[in-house]
């Protein structure tokens, strides 16, 4: 009968044991998934700024006033468009 009580003695302190290492597994596996939801949302969040700052810059307005402005473009004309004609091409095409 001893040996019967201490067998169950065992297995109750071993499921005890791993009653508590279970719930402190699921404990720190739940604090993850909330960690992981919060990163989740601050990159949702990010992803919406930027996109919302890249339309912002791509507007053709910008573009236009950037190239103006810093790379000294202009407009094509007919006044300042030159032609180039290729002798070789224009004698492959006939």
């Amino acid at each position: 009968m001893m040996k019967l009580n201490l067998l169950l003695l065992a297995a109750l302190l071993a499921s005890a044991f791993m009653l508590v290492r279970s719930s402190y597994e699921g404990r720190r596996l739940f604090a993850a998934l909330d960690r992981a939801r919060n990163e989740q949302l601050q990159l949702d969040a990010d992803f919406k700024r930027l996109d919302a700052e890249r339309q912002a810059q791509a507007t053709n307005l910008r573009v236009e006033r950037v190239a103006r402005e810093k790379l000294n473009m202009r407009p094509a004309s007919p006044a300042v468009t030159q032609y180039v004609a290729d002798a070789a091409a224009s004698g492959a095409s006939r």
